[in-house]
């Protein structure tokens, strides 16, 4: 058994991963070949056609008819066209994302207010987001406020493809690491001496908290709330929606009003509840623009 599973883990290490990651290089430069609006506008295409073909669509088809009980099955099929189609802009856009100015007709900025009253205040700070519009183009708020920031992510399996992500997230304005227990020193140890993260926080952890979300209970890094708890740091929920096209606006709110008592596990809790239903409010507005294929809730 252990022999077959070398085989496997040999033949994706010299064939499928190279292979996948020559198909990603070919589609990122015929992508960057074109402008923004035309690499969108046929990502938009290709995600329509190929994504409900898709076997994850089953999974997305579940949750949402579990988010959203009261819609028909016309209205899920609608989202999930939609929903392909913004996951296939958001991927064309990628070579594009670091020539974006925040603030500019391309990239609206509102709320830039509540971002800066962090900067400058002697204290760690954090922005927590989403899966939602185009989340790599959410990487734009450190360079939106002109601040070096740290921001956790969680590495392709595939070396060939984490390359790619990596050369076109160069628009982030500070340091990324790579998701795992050397990404969460270094960020540990970021916070503590007054630094500034960026998190998305939408994710499932198996090893998380139990925190409801669209009325179920869903696996949640607690990590966003044991921050603000042992660092005093503030937290602002950062929100990039898709406007038409590749448009957007990133609205920073106000940070979160934390409430320490005796009981941690409790704040903590109360932390990400309120999290978990900030997220929930901009899904239900716009449900198109976040992934239902995520294994967000158990089976």
């Amino acid at each position: 058994m252990a022999h077959k599973n070398s085989n496997i883990s040999n033949f994706q290490r010299f064939f499928s991963y190279p292979l996948q990651g020559l198909i990603t290089h070919i589609f990122f430069w015929l992508f960057a070949a074109l402008s923004i609006d035309k690499a969108s506008a046929f990502g938009a295409r290709i995600g329509r056609w190929i994504g409900p073909k898709l076997s994850v669509t089953r999974r997305a088809r579940k949750n949402l008819e579990r988010a959203f009980p009261e819609k028909n099955t016309a209205e899920i099929d609608g989202i999930i066209g939609d929903m392909w189609e913004n996951l296939g802009r958001s991927v064309a856009e990628v070579p594009h994302i670091h020539n974006i100015r925040p603030g500019s007709e391309r990239l609206e900025v509102v709320g830039l207010e509540n971002g800066l009253a962090l900067k400058n205040d002697d204290k760690p700070g954090q922005f927590f987001t989403a899966h939602v519009g185009n989340w790599e183009v959410a990487m734009l708020l450190a360079r939106a406020m002109d601040l070096d920031m740290m921001c956790v992510y969680r590495a392709p399996d595939n070396p060939w493809v984490d390359r790619i992500f990596t050369r076109a997230r160069r628009g982030f304005q500070g340091e990324l690491v790579r998701k795992g227990p050397e990404g969460a020193r270094k960020l540990t140890a970021f916070m503590r001496k007054g630094g500034h993260a960026a998190m998305l926080v939408d994710q499932k952890m198996n090893d998380g908290i139990a925190v409801p979300f669209f009325g179920r209970d869903a696996m949640t890094a607690p990590a966003l709330a044991q921050f603000c708890l042992r660092y005093d740091a503030p937290a602002v929920p950062v929100r990039l929606e898709r406007l038409h096209g590749a448009y957007f606006r990133m609205t920073f709110y106000p940070q979160l009003d934390i409430v320490k008592t005796s009981d941690r596990h409790a704040d903590i809790l109360a932390i990400m509840t309120n999290v978990n239903a900030i997220m929930e409010g901009w899904i239900r507005e716009r449900p198109a623009q976040w992934l239902w294929v995520h294994r967000r809730w158990p089976d």
